[in-house]
C-alpha cells in the first residue's frame, strides 16, 4: 500500500491520486515521487481509464519539494532524489487521458509544476501558486519553466519565474493557468462533474484530442492539421462514431465502448 499518496476510483473510469502527507503540507519527498512514479505509470496502462484527478489531502495541495529531507543532502544524492522526480513528472504528462488538478491550499514548487502538468485545473478560492525556486539559488527542474510559458505567457512567466512571487487564485484564472475558482468545500465536487463529462463521452475521442492538442503544439500548422485530420480520419470509422450518431437521432444517451 502506498505510504505518501491514495489511488482511488471516484466512479467508473475515474481515478483520483490524492497526495498524503497532510502534516508536511503534501511536500515531496523521496516516497512520494516513487509512489506518484508507479501510480501515474500503472494509470497510463489502464484501457478503462476516462479522466484523472490530481488532488492534495489537508489544507494544502502540495508546498514543494520536502526541503526538511533535502537539507544537508549531497550533490550526488540530490541529483539522485531530482531524476526519480523527472521521471515521475514525464509519467504525468504521458498519462493518455485528461488529468485536471484539484488546489486548495499551497501549491508551490514541485506543487505548481505538477499542476502545470495537469491538463487543467479548478482551484479553491483561497489556493496561492508560485514557482519560488529563484530565491533558493536554483530554478524549476519538472518542466516549469516551459509549461508556465505555455500556460500563461513568455512576459508573464519571466517575471514570476524570476521574481519567485506567490500569486492567488483568481490571478492564476485570470492568467490561464487555471480554469475556474470554487469555493473550497465546492472543489472536488467541482472537479469530479467535469471528470464526469469527460468520462461520458466517446473514450477514443477524448485520448486522440489530448494527443493532437499536445503534438501539435510543437508543430508548424500544417502539420498539426495533417495530424488532426489522421485522428479524424480513424475515428469516424469506429463503432463510437455510429454509436454517438444513432443515439442523437434517437434521442437517447449514448453508451460509448471505446471500439
Amino acid at each position: 500500500m502506498p505510504q505518501t499518496i491514495k489511488v482511488e476510483d471516484a466512479a467508473p473510469g475515474i481515478a483520483v491520486v490524492t497526495l498524503n502527507r497532510p502534516d508536511a503540507a503534501n511536500s515531496l519527498n523521496t516516497k512520494m515521487g516513487e509512489e506518484l512514479l508507479h501510480a501515474w505509470s500503472h494509470l497510463a496502462a489502464r484501457s478503462d481509464l476516462r479522466c484523472a484527478v490530481l488532488a492534495g489531502e489537508g489544507r494544502h495541495f502540495c508546498a514543494g519539494a520536502d526541503l526538511k529531507e533535502r537539507n544537508g543532502m549531497s550533490d550526488h544524492a540530490w541529483s539522485a532524489q531530482h531524476e526519480i522526480f523527472e521521471a515521475m513528472i514525464r509519467a504525468q504528462l504521458s498519462v493518455p487521458v485528461p488529468v485536471i488538478a484539484a488546489v486548495n491550499g499551497a501549491a508551490v514548487g514541485g506543487g505548481c509544476e505538477m499542476t502545470l502538468a495537469c491538463d487543467f485545473a479548478y482551484a479553491g478560492d483561497g489556493a496561492r501558486f508560485g514557482l519560488p525556486e529563484v530565491g533558493l539559488g536554483i530554478m524549476p527542474g519538472l518542466g516549469g519553466t516551459q509549461l508556465l510559458r505555455r500556460a500563461v505567457g513568455e512576459r508573464r512567466a519571466v517575471e514570476l519565474l524570476t521574481t519567485g512571487r506567490l500569486f492567488t487564485a483568481a490571478e492564476a484564472r485570470d492568467y490561464g493557468l487555471i480554469s475556474a475558482v470554487t469555493a473550497p468545500e465546492a472543489l472536488m465536487a467541482t472537479v469530479l462533474e467535469v471528470a464526469g463529462t469527460i468520462a461520458s463521452k466517446a473514450p477514443l475521442s477524448v485520448r486522440a484530442l489530448k494527443s493532437v492538442v499536445r503534438e501539435g503544439a510543437a508543430m508548424h500548422l500544417p502539420e498539426a492539421m495533417d495530424l488532426e485530420l489522421s485522428h479524424y480520419n480513424r475515428l469516424f470509422k469506429t463503432h463510437d462514431r455510429r454509436e454517438g450518431v444513432a443515439a442523437f437521432n434517437e434521442k437517447r444517451t449514448a453508451q460509448f465502448g471505446g471500439e
